[in-house]
């Protein structure tokens, strides 16, 4: 994994890196602040942060120690997988859990999640565990490791809650439900610290509003789970996988793929239900559960076809590295992510260079790529005026007098101007996530009297 990722090792923080993760390990690293402080707090529990923070302890702050900190946390998740994989396809032919695991590492989002410090990533590694200790029968152990993964993210409560249930109302068994209190507790804890010292339950307002209440519109939820089906069962070349699965679904059966399914099917409810911004990378910790499915299934088929069916789905995987869907997406899916951060630090490096003492109007993150130098974008802190977004509506209402230089860029992969570009789907694309195209350069130049220097 580490030899794998070793030319993005230099890259520079992205997006909730720089703007949450990276500030709050900071926070515990100086002062052993759980809540953070140098950042707008919120519910997640510090769990990847702690992580972050003991290796800037031991080997320095910098972004490299950090991506190969979760590099390693990555491999163990792909262990974990591999063996929960042979658990759940035994009898299954064909190598079944090899594939499995080829199939998470070829896996465009996880490829480019596992050196982020970022949640999912980490909450895959310990739900994989989780339910492998499960299978094993090892209560104890698993409710540790259910322990640690709540504290790690909120959302995952659902698993420990799936394997209580599980033991009490199938298999009777009340003192070993009893274990999976412990997260609950864990969890608990953790919201009573961050209400004493925010004095909110989830941190802040805006989180909740956004997360919560305005999460639970029938809308947001149908648009959701739309997008959950399409990324698991379509996206990325997975659609060769789906037919796998219809194909052999009679392979998925027996106690350890039930609980494993509804491991599965509660993590995608309680993330689609409760989250404002509906990310793929909510589902990570699915892909091993959903890629041993379909490797299991596709034991069904002869010989050939199997290996025909997993080296075409491996291809498409790979190739989702770097082709970016013709829709709006996010940069974090595949690498698109680094030549969004490349040309922010190029874009910095430049203002390093020939403007160090302008004052930078921008829309976040590059306003707080530019203010930090741990972040790995400068060298020395240049300053920064946020505006509110790249819409002509939000440059031309911020106050002229307050910055000196405005840089604009693409926040968003935009939709205009590319293969499915029409009058029929423009209207639907941008009602996607609320999408809205940004003001382009002659838009800007029109409204606000600004002179392009650049693009």
């Amino acid at each position: 994994m580490i030899a794998l990722h070793l030319p993005l090792l230099k890259f520079p923080f992205h997006w909730d890196e720089l703007g949450q993760f990276a500030p709050a390990s900071l926070d515990l690293y100086q002062d052993g602040s759980l809540v953070a402080h140098s950042t707008l707090p919120n519910v997640h529990p510090p769990g990847v942060m702690a992580v972050v923070a003991l290796t800037w302890r031991i080997f320095g702050v910098s972004v490299a120690s950090a991506r190969v900190a979760m590099l390693v946390v990555a491999s163990a998740g792909l262990l974990f997988s591999f063996l929960l994989a042979i658990r759940l396809c035994r009898g299954a032919a064909g190598a079944p859990a090899f594939a499995a695991v080829l199939f998470l590492m070829a896996s465009p989002i996880f490829f480019s999640q596992s050196e982020m410090i970022l949640l999912d990533m980490p909450t895959m590694t310990f739900t994989a565990l989780a339910l492998l200790l499960f299978l094993g029968e090892r209560y104890a152990a698993c409710a540790a490791a259910c322990t640690a993964l709540v504290l790690i993210k909120e959302t995952s409560i659902s698993t420990p809650m799936v394997f209580g249930a599980w033991l009490l109302f199938r298999e009777r068994k009340l003192r070993e439900a009893l274990y999976f209190f412990a997260p609950a507790i864990a969890l608990g804890a953790w919201l009573v610290l961050l209400h004493h010292k925010t004095g909110h339950w989830l941190g802040n307002e805006e989180f909740a509003r956004y997360n919560v209440s305005q999460s639970l519109s029938f809308l947001h939820i149908v648009q959701g789970f739309g997008g959950r089906l399409h990324f698991l069962f379509i996206a990325d070349g997975r659609f060769i996988g789906t037919i796998a699965l219809f194909a052999g679904f009679r392979m998925l059966r027996g106690r350890a793929w039930r609980i494993a399914g509804l491991v599965a099917v509660a993590q995608i409810f309680v993330v689609t239900v409760f989250g404002g911004a509906l990310l793929e990378r909510y589902l990570i910790p699915v892909l091993p559960i959903l890629y041993a499915a379909i490797a299991a299934a596709a034991s069904v088929y002869p010989a050939r076809w199997r290996w025909c069916s997993h080296a075409a789905m491996l291809a498409l995987l790979i190739a989702g590295w770097f082709w970016n869907p013709p829709y709006p997406f996010s940069y974090e899916n595949n690498l698109a992510w680094t030549d969004f951060v490349a040309l922010q630090k190029e874009a910095a490096n430049y203002l390093e260079a020939y403007a160090p003492d302008k004052r930078v109007a921008s829309a976040w993150p590059f306003t707080g790529a530019i203010k930090h130098p741990y972040l790995g974008y400068v060298q020395r802190p240049l300053a920064s005026v946020e505006i509110p977004g790249l819409h002509l509506d939000d440059i031309a209402g911020f106050d002229r007098n307050s910055y000196d230089l405005l840089v604009v860029y693409e926040k968003f992969w935009t939709f205009e101007g590319r293969a499915f570009d029409n009058a029929l789907l423009r209207p639907i694309i941008r009602q996607y996530r609320d999408y809205h195209p940004q003001a382009t350069e002659a838009e800007i130049q029109d409204g606000t009297g600004l002179e392009a220097s650049g693009s």
